[in-house]
C-alpha cells in the first residue's frame, strides 16, 4: 500500500510503491483528445499521513454533511483486517482543506467514519460536521463530485495529492481483476501507466478524469521492490489465477460503487439495489 506517513516525513505506512506512491508530475500535458479541464488541488485535503479529498455523490445536496474520500488503510485506528468493515464509528479526525494552489485554508473536522474497509477496496469516508454550502460559503471550494459510472482504459487522469501538494498526471492503463497485497484482495483495481510514480503519503489522493473533472479512483498502492504478493508488493491475479508482477506501477481502487450505497442526506445504506461494498 503507499504507507501512510508517520509524522512530517516518515517511511510509507503502506507502501511507497506499495499503498500510493506520490512522484512529481507535471500539470496535464495537451493531447488531441477533449481539452482537458484545468486540475488544482481545490477540494482536496491533507490528514496527517495522507492525502484525501471533500467529495459528493450525483445526490448529495448542498445542505448534506461534506464527505471527506481517503484509503481505509489512513484510519486513525489502524488498517482494518482483511474481513473487517466499519461503518458509523465515531470520530474527531481534524483534515487540512487546501484550495486551487495548494495553500492550506480551513480545518475540517469528522463527526464519524460513515464507512472503512480494506476488503475488496480500499476505503475511508469521513462524515464532517460542515455542510457543502458551509464550506463553500466559508472558504469558496467546491466538492469533487464521484463519477457513477466504470472508468475507461486510456482514459487521462491526474493524482491529487494534498498530503504532498503534487498532482501526477499518466493514463489508465487498465484493469486487475484482482490485486493481492499481503492479508488483502481488492477487485477490478485500476492500473496506471508508468508516470504516475506515486509515493507514501499520496494514499488516499482522488483520481480525477481530467476531461470530466470528476473523481473516478482513490490512490492506493504499488509495486516498490518487485516482490510478488506481500506488504507493498502488490501483485496482480487474473480469472485463471495467473499472478503477475510489475515492480514500480501503482495502483488506485474505483469510486464509481459507491455512489449505490448513498441515500438521500448522504447515509450510508449497504442495502440499496445495486450497492456492492462489503457489509459488516
Amino acid at each position: 500500500m503507499r504507507r501512510p506517513l508517520i509524522g512530517a516525513l516518515s517511511a510509507l505506512l503502506l507502501g511507497g510503491a506499495g499503498l500510493a506512491t506520490a512522484g512529481v508530475a507535471p500539470a496535464a500535458a495537451a493531447s488531441d483528445t477533449p481539452k482537458a479541464k484545468a486540475v488544482d488541488f481545490a477540494g482536496t485535503v491533507a490528514l496527517s499521513n495522507c492525502s484525501g479529498s471533500v467529495v459528493r455523490m450525483p445526490n448529495s445536496a448542498d445542505s448534506d454533511p461534506a464527505f471527506v474520500l481517503s484509503n481505509g488503510h489512513c484510519l486513525e485506528s489502524g488498517m482494518p483486517s482483511a474481513g473487517q468493515v466499519i461503518v458509523d464509528k465515531a470520530s474527531t479526525r481534524s483534515f487540512t482543506l487546501l484550495n486551487s494552489s495548494g495553500s492550506g485554508v480551513a480545518t475540517l473536522r469528522a463527526t464519524k467514519i460513515a464507512y472503512a474497509t480494506m476488503t475488496d477496496t480500499d476505503v475511508s469516508l469521513y462524515q464532517l460536521s460542515s455542510t457543502y454550502a458551509q464550506i463553500q460559503q466559508r472558504y469558496g471550494i467546491k466538492a469533487l463530485q464521484l463519477a457513477d459510472t466504470h472508468p475507461v482504459q486510456g482514459t487521462a487522469i491526474n493524482v491529487v495529492s494534498g498530503y504532498w501538494k503534487k498532482i501526477y498526471s499518466c493514463n489508465i492503463d487498465g484493469f486487475v481483476y484482482r490485486l493481492k497485497e499481503d492479508e488483502w484482495t481488492w477487485k477490478d483495481s485500476v492500473r496506471y501507466t508508468s508516470a504516475c510514480n506515486t509515493i507514501g503519503g499520496t494514499s488516499g489522493s482522488p483520481v480525477v478524469d481530467s476531461a470530466t473533472g470528476k473523481v473516478v479512483a482513490i490512490n492506493n498502492t504499488g509495486n516498490e521492490d518487485g516482490g510478488r504478493c506481500t506488504l507493498n508488493n502488490p501483485c496482480e491475479v487474473d480469472a485463471n489465477g495467473t499472478v503477475t508482477v510489475r515492480q514500480g506501477i501503482n495502483y488506485a481502487q474505483q469510486t464509481y460503487g459507491i455512489t449505490k450505497c448513498v441515500a438521500a442526506g448522504n447515509k450510508i445504506n449497504l442495502g440499496l439495489a445495486g450497492c456492492a461494498l462489503p457489509k459488516p
